[in-house]
């Protein structure tokens, strides 16, 4: 099995080699030369949280990849700090910062711990799109207890999984999250305020996936591209669940 296709089971959460262009996205029946995720620009959906009052200074974004909603929130006036356990991935955030002319405080370091990670009072607001649930089942609750030492009493924790109530053919169902597993995992930790389902925009389109279907065995994929949505721009829009949790 390729390090690349280990990135897309349960088994694994390593991206440093996709990040670093080692080797090409394989997963979900299809072979990409692109990351689907990096859509050059901050996640719409982080974008209407912060513009309705979600975020609070300073802002911890656990798993930033390469930076751009961390960008975002820089250029909005936030502090913050943004942390992944790619190297690459870092190293990319620091470049698209420097091109923004934003200051965003980068690192690397692993989420189940957090070691070395935070700011005098304790971050105000927590921001993961996309982390959780690419962890192991023995790694979401140090990630929360982790979580809930660096951020301060209150502190609000936007979550953007991919959960049980996520209606459609993508995500497949092994990066799925039970509700009931999230609240074991948060317990004593976190409080979930609401879970509202929404989406995540990708580089993916209906032209890309019809070419890996031409090019798939049996010229079929496992999963139905109609019925995912499309943006203005003709962009796959994956469903997501952004769950909102306060630190007890």
């Amino acid at each position: 099995m390729s390090t690349q296709s280990r990135a897309f089971t349960p088994e694994s959460s390593e991206f440093e080699p996709l990040y670093a262009g080692e080797v090409r996205v394989e997963g979900m029946g299809m072979k990409l030369d692109f990351l689907p995720w990096d859509i050059g620009e901050p996640q719409p959906a982080i974008v209407a949280i912060e513009q309705a009052g979600g975020f609070t200074g300073p802002v911890l974004d656990a798993g930033c990849g390469v930076g751009e909603n961390a960008i975002y929130l820089a250029g909005r006036g936030y502090q913050v700090t943004g942390v992944d356990g790619s190297p690459s991935a870092v190293t990319q955030a620091a470049e698209r910062a420097r091109a923004h002319g934003v200051d965003v405080s980068l690192g690397v370091a692993d989420v189940t711990r957090l070691d070395g990670v935070g700011v005098e009072g304790g971050f105000a607001s927590a921001l993961d799109w996309g982390l959780y649930h690419c962890l192991d089942d023995e790694q979401r609750r140090p990630y929360a207890a982790a979580l809930h030492r660096v951020c301060r009493p209150g502190a609000s924790w936007h979550l953007l999984c991919f959960t049980e109530s996520t209606a459609a053919s993508l995500p497949m169902s092994w990066l799925r999250v039970g509700h009931d597993d999230m609240r074991a995992s948060f317990e004593g930790y976190w409080r979930i305020l609401g879970i509202q389902e929404t989406t995540t925009t990708t580089q993916l389109t209906r032209e890309i996936f019809e070419q890996q279907r031409n090019n798939a065995p049996g010229r079929r994929l496992p999963f139905d591209p109609d019925a995912l949505d499309v943006d203005e721009h003709g962009r796959i829009l994956m469903p997501i669940s952004h769950v909102h949790a306060e630190r007890t």
